[in-house]
């Protein structure tokens, strides 16, 4: 069943992906780019056209966008104007690996799921497994988790006493998922879900009948194994 669920995530993620990619378009390539205000040394600026001299004395303008930023020096050496990474897209942006590696390395792993329980990846290259990026959507951080945190799953069998119909089940400190993705068996026989048994927080409850030919209660030794992933 895990397997099954995964197999399905994986081609959901592969839709959405060829998707994404095909509906990108590439930056500006093509035409003029409006030129910005000239950068006045010894002010602070985030933008703008520096002012630059040819080897034959042509004024020419350097400039950032999509992305990239600069800055001007206030103080010391106020005709330095630095470039950097970081900004705003003013295009959609297309990168075309070409066959070659891309990395992001010192991702850091988040610490809102069960992933701060190891690095599949390691020191950023030397583990083993996989990890997938996400985005922290309290910070805006993108952060990383393991792949296998992203579907979890469980088992756990309980000897019951008679008349016994709760089992706190162990999920790690996070709530079941809903009764469609919990799976109780008595003795083997799976029970039916929302109407044998239902689910709250990280307990099951069993529903006894006593309405033929439905009718059943738990015994003493009854084996209740339960399953849940999510």
């Amino acid at each position: 069943m895990k397997n099954k669920f995964q197999n399905m995530l994986k081609l959901s993620l592969v839709l959405v992906l060829g998707i994404a990619f095909s509906t990108v378009s590439a930056q500006q390539t093509t035409g003029d780019v409006t030129k910005e205000t000239d950068v006045d040394p010894g002010t602070t600026i985030t933008g703008g056209a520096v002012r630059v001299i040819d080897n034959k004395g042509t004024k020419k303008y350097l400039q950032v966008k999509n992305g990239l930023t600069i800055i001007s020096n206030t103080t010391n050496d106020v005709t330095t104007t630095t470039w950097q990474l970081g900004g705003t897209l003013s295009d959609s942006t297309d990168i075309d690996l070409n066959g070659n590696p891309f990395t992001l390395q010192n991702v850091p792993l988040s610490t809102d799921t069960a992933a701060t329980a190891g690095d599949a990846d390691a020191s950023d290259g030397g583990g083993a497994g996989f990890t997938i990026l996400v985005r922290n959507e309290v910070t805006g951080a993108i952060e990383k988790i393991l792949a296998t945190d992203l579907i979890q799953s469980g088992h756990q069998v309980f000897t019951a006493t008679a008349g016994q119909t709760a089992y706190p089940v162990t999920t790690g400190g996070t709530p079941l998922p809903d009764f469609s993705k919990v799976w109780v068996f008595r003795n083997g026989a799976k029970l039916l879900a929302g109407t044998d048994y239902t689910v709250a927080a990280s307990t099951v409850t069993l529903v006894p009948n006593a309405t033929a030919p439905n009718d059943w209660e738990v015994y003493a030794s009854d084996v209740i194994e339960v399953q849940f992933i999510k």
